[in-house]
């Protein structure tokens, strides 16, 4: 290999005829902006028009926030060395990056510096329990879920559906009384149990005894968003035992009543407005999800899954990104199914940070999946119809959006 050494950008303008290019001007512990002569290089590799392969890194990222330099390179391939780094899976720096591919050295299993963690369809496997010849429809999982309102029934139905579709054997819906036809019209497999919610007392031992027959707790996808209903779910989450999960109006009956998931096997999973809520410190900008997570996380002690293009999970000790997902689950109720996927998982003695990451994934590559039929108008339904392709799914079979390859 000839070596050039250069002095200035200038000398880079024969890149236009190069067939592939090689980034690998910076890498880990660099920082922005870009100063000369790198950001003239990195402009150079830009306007050159030829397919990039950018070593470790592109050029003029941030490995551990996802920053990204206005100059910085936009990678057709990044190969990242020993072990994932968390900016490439980051907004905005994930555009840059290209297909992403991970070439393992043998770093050891505590190495951290900029690490992250995303799931592979092979860990996905290991993580969902197999059914076993012997299951009864109990023991494959059974799922509570509390969920549903006169105004927003079909947020249940889409919760219990999923649920089903994880792999529950047994799902039963837990609503008041003006839900319950709609649910009833709409879940054949699934049972519905009602209960009055304007006597506070009744409804949370109807609920409390109903619960010691299942094996985890769904709360949120359309609950009202009464005081009485707040009052309801606080004290079942009190007096409840079980693994649960909590989203959409379970999230805002928990705004500064977080206390109550002290000692509780529990995963909640807002989007950015919810969360800003919930931790009371304002908007959550891009640029720190990640710092705002942790702050929140070892404050509280609650396993989070924070939604977004990048969905993180964070249980105190190891920061998951998901790196399945497509635009197309922007849309009213998928965050309905993700929650019945969770609940089903929980049901299955799946520890509660492995159900969150999993089904993250999962929900994910069943997006992608919907997207690929229906370039426009994906629904939460789509999602569900897809759960079984999706399980199966292989990373070296089924082309995705973006997607971490392991060389």
């Amino acid at each position: 290999v000839e070596i050039h050494a250069i002095e200035s950008a200038a000398q880079l303008r024969g890149l236009a005829d190069a067939g592939l290019i090689l980034d690998g001007i910076l890498g880990v512990g660099s920082h922005l902006p870009l100063s000369a002569p790198f950001d003239g290089a990195a402009e150079a590799i830009a306007v050159s028009g030829a397919p990039v392969l950018a070593i470790d890194l592109p050029s003029g990222i941030d490995a551990s926030t996802g920053a990204c330099d206005p100059h910085a390179v936009h990678a057709d391939v990044t190969v990242t060395i020993g072990a994932l780094k968390l900016g490439l899976l980051l907004d905005p720096a994930r555009e840059a990056t290209g297909d992403l591919w991970l070439a393992p050295i043998g770093f050891p299993s505590t190495y951290q510096g900029v690490v992250a963690h995303s799931l592979s369809d092979a860990e996905f496997r290991a993580i969902v329990p197999q059914r076993l010849a012997t299951s009864e429809k109990r023991k494959a999982g059974a799922p509570l879920i509390l969920a549903g309102s006169e105004q927003f029934a079909g947020a249940a139905v889409l919760c219990a559906r999923a649920a089903a579709r994880a792999g529950a054997g047994y799902v039963t819906v837990v609503a008041p009384p003006t839900a319950a036809v709609a649910l009833r019209a709409h879940l054949v497999e699934q049972t519905i149990v009602t209960y009055d919610p304007h006597d506070v007392n009744a409804a949370v031992e109807t609920i409390v005894d109903v619960a010691e027959r299942y094996g985890s707790l769904g709360i949120g996808p359309g609950l009202a968003l009464s005081d009485e209903m707040g009052t309801i779910m606080r004290e079942v989450i009190r007096r409840v035992d079980l693994p649960m999960v909590i989203d959409a109006s379970g999230l805002f009956h928990l705004a500064k009543h977080l206390d109550v998931l002290h000692r509780k096997r529990a995963v909640i999973t807002p989007h950015a407005g919810e969360f800003a809520r919930l931790s009371g410190k304002g908007t959550l900008e891009e640029s720190d999800r990640v710092t705002r997570l942790r702050a929140f996380v070892q404050e509280h002690n609650v396993i989070t899954l924070l939604k977004g293009r990048a969905t993180l999970v964070y249980d105190g000790l190891t920061l998951h990104v998901n790196a399945s997902g497509t635009s197309a689950l922007a849309t009213a109720g998928t965050g309905d199914v993700l929650t019945g996927m969770i609940a089903t998982l929980l049901s299955q003695d799946v520890e509660p940070v492995d159900a969150a990451r999993a089904a993250a994934y999962w929900h994910g590559i069943a997006g992608q999946l919907a997207a690929r039929k229906r370039p426009i108008g994906v629904v939460a339904g789509d999602v569900i119809e897809e759960l079984a392709a999706a399980y199966e799914y292989r990373s070296d079979t089924i082309p995705t959006p973006f997607l971490i390859r392991v060389a």
